[in-house]
C-alpha cells in the first residue's frame, strides 16, 4: 500500500502571520476617506469598550461593518482577530477574504491568512484559487517555501483525497520544475489523486533516477503498479526492493502481500497481510486481507477482516471500492439515496454546572433526494419551528419568514435554534450509514446492521425492529458545555 506521511516541516501554512499581525489605528497613517470622522472614531471606540465587556459578536460585526464602509483593511483584520480568539472560525474566515479584498495588491500577507484558514477549515478546494493568485506575485523560491508549509498542512486534512487533489492544483501552477525531492513526492502522490497516473509515474521515476534508494517512491511506485495489475514483475522487484530497505514498514509489507495476490500467490500473499494488519492495523490492509480471504473462499473471515476495518475507517477509499465489489449489500450508492423519516427528538445537555443544564423536545421530518437534505423540526405541539435544506457546502434555514445561510449545518442550527442538533449527514446516519467526508467507526451486529457508527465527535446507537426497520437512535457526544443526549424515535421510519 502506498500511504502518504508528509513530513512535519512546518506546523502551519503562515501560521506566524496571525500571531505577529499588531493592530494600531493611533499610530498608523489613515488613508482619504477613512476612519478619521469623529463618528467612525467614536465606533472604533465602543467596539472596543463592548470587546472588553466580553461582547465579542457586537465588536466584531462593528469592526467589519466599518471596514466595508471605510474601505480599510485594518479593521477587517480586527474583525478576523476576534473571530479567531473567539473560536468562530466562519467569522474569521468572512473577515480575512474582507482583509485581502480590501488590501493593495502587492501586500500578500492578508491572502496567505485567507489560504491558512481555508485550509485550517478544510476548505481545500476553495483555497486553490486564492492560493493559486499568491503563486503568481511568488518568486520560485518562495513558491516552493509555499508548497512546503501546504504540505505541511495535509496531515491536518479531514478527507486527505480532496486535500492532495487542492495540492495537485496548487502545485501545476508552478512554471519551473521542483526540486525539493519531498515535494516531488507528495505531488506525485496528488497526481494519482486527480487520475494523472503518468504524471504520478514519470514523478516517482525521476525521484529514483536521482535516489534508487528512496524506500517511499519504491513503495508506492511498486504498489501502483501491482494495484492497476500491470508490469507485475516490476512492482514486485520495487516492493521487494523497498522491503528489504524496510523491513518493518507494515505499509511495504502490505505492498508486497497485494504484489503477491497479484502474482496468484494467495496463501504468501495472505501470511504476508495478516502480518502487516497485526503491525499496524489499517483500513487499507484490512481491505486487501478481507479481499485475499473473499477469493479463497473464506467468506466469513473476510466479513470479520472487513468489520475490523470498518471501525477503523468506514470511509476509507480502498475498503469503500472493495466493499462494493464484493460485498454491495454492505456499501450502498449515498448519490442515488432517496428516503423520508417522520418522528420525535428529545434533548438533554448535563452541563458542566447545574445551571448550565439544558433540555428540549419536538418532532421531526427528514427527506433526502440525492445530494440534498430537508430536515423540518417541529415544536412538541406540532408548529413548525425551522426548514433546514442541505447541499454540499451549503445550509439553508428557514424560520419566521428569514432565511439564513452557513457552510455547515450543523454550527447553522445551533447558532439560529439553540439546539445542539447534528444535521449534517443526519439522512446517512439514519440510514445505519457513515457520513463521506470525515471518518468514521462502524459496529455491527450478526445481520450485517450497524449497532453503533462513531463519526464527528458523536457515538450513534442504534435499535433495530424485527422487521428490519430503524426503531431508535441513540446519540450522544461530549463537548465544551458538557454531555449532549439526543434520543429520536421514529413513528414513520424510511420507506
Amino acid at each position: 500500500m502506498s500511504k502518504f506521511t508528509p513530513k512535519p516541516l512546518l506546523r502551519a501554512l503562515f501560521l506566524g502571520t496571525l500571531a505577529a499581525s499588531v493592530f494600531s489605528l493611533a499610530h498608523a497613517q489613515t488613508a482619504p476617506n477613512g476612519i478619521q470622522t469623529g463618528e467612525a472614531i467614536f465606533e472604533v471606540l465602543a467596539s472596543a469598550i463592548a470587546l472588553q465587556r466580553g461582547e465579542a459578536g457586537l465588536a466584531y460585526n462593528t469592526y467589519l461593518e466599518m471596514a466595508r464602509q471605510y474601505k480599510d483593511p485594518r479593521l477587517a483584520q480586527r474583525a478576523m482577530e476576534i473571530a479567531i480568539t473567539g473560536g468562530s472560525p466562519d467569522l474569521a474566515l468572512e473577515a480575512a477574504k474582507t482583509w485581502d479584498e480590501l488590501s493593495p495588491a502587492l501586500d500578500t500577507k492578508p491572502k496567505a491568512v485567507y489560504i491558512t484558514l481555508l485550509i485550517l477549515s478544510n476548505r481545500w478546494s476553495d483555497a486553490v484559487k486564492p492560493a493559486t493568485s499568491l503563486f503568481r506575485q511568488q518568486t520560485p523560491a518562495q513558491q516552493e517555501n509555499t508548497l512546503l508549509q501546504l504540505q505541511a498542512l495535509l496531515a491536518k486534512a479531514k478527507n486527505e483525497s480532496d486535500a492532495l487533489r487542492a495540492f495537485y492544483e496548487i502545485a501545476s501552477t508552478v512554471k519551473t520544475s521542483l526540486q525539493n525531492p519531498s515535494l516531488l513526492y507528495t505531488y506525485a502522490m496528488s497526481a494519482e489523486k486527480m487520475g494523472n497516473i503518468n504524471v504520478m509515474e514519470k514523478t516517482l521515476r525521476d525521484i529514483l533516477r536521482k535516489n534508487p534508494n528512496d524506500v517511499n517512491s519504491l513503495n508506492a511506485l511498486g504498489y501502483s503498479l501491482a494495484d492497476r495489475n500491470v508490469k507485475l514483475p516490476e512492482a514486485y522487484a520495487l516492493i521487494t526492493k523497498a522491503h528489504q530497505l524496510s523491513p518493518k514498514d507494515a505499509f511495504i509489507l502490505d505492498s508486497l502481500g497485494w504484489v503477491n495476490f497479484r502474482l496468484s500467490k494467495n496463501s504468501l500473499a495472505l501470511e504476508q497481510l495478516q502480518q502487516a494488519f497485526a503491525m499496524k492495523p489499517e483500513a487499507d490492509i484490512a481491505a486487501h486481507t478481507g479481499e485475499v480471504l473473499w477469493v479463497m473462499n473464506r467468506q466469513k473471515e473476510a466479513e470479520g477482516i472487513w468489520r475490523q476495518g470498518q471501525k477503523l475507517d468506514a470511509n476509507n477509499p480502498t475498503l469503500k471500492e472493495t466493499l462494493k465489489r464484493l460485498k454491495p449489500d454492505w456499501a450502498r450508492d449515498d448519490l442515488t439515496s432517496k428516503g423520508s423519516w417522520d418522528g420525535r427528538f428529545a434533548v438533554k445537555v448535563t452541563g458542566l454546572t447545574e445551571s448550565q443544564n439544558q433540555g428540549g423536545s419536538g418532532g421531526f421530518s427528514l427527506t433526502q433526494d440525492a445530494l440534498q437534505d430537508v430536515l423540518e423540526i417541529r415544536n412538541p405541539m406540532g408548529g413548525s419551528i425551522a426548514k433546514i435544506t442541505i447541499t454540499p457546502g451549503e445550509a439553508t434555514l428557514e424560520r419566521d419568514g428569514k432565511i439564513v445561510t452557513a457552510i455547515d449545518a450543523d454550527t447553522l442550527v445551533q447558532n439560529s435554534l439553540g439546539l445542539p442538533l447534528p444535521a449534517r449527514g443526519l439522512s446517512n446516519w439514519l440510514r445505519g450509514e457513515v457520513r463521506p467526508g470525515s471518518e468514521a467507526s462502524v459496529d455491527r451486529n450478526p445481520k450485517g446492521q450497524a449497532s453503533k457508527i462513531s463519526q464527528d465527535g458523536w457515538d450513534l446507537i442504534y435499535t433495530w425492529s424485527d422487521t428490519n426497520r430503524l426503531e431508535k437512535l441513540t446519540m450522544i457526544r461530549s463537548s465544551n458545555i458538557g454531555s449532549i443526549d439526543i434520543r429520536l424515535v421514529f413513528d414513520r421510519p424510511n420507506e
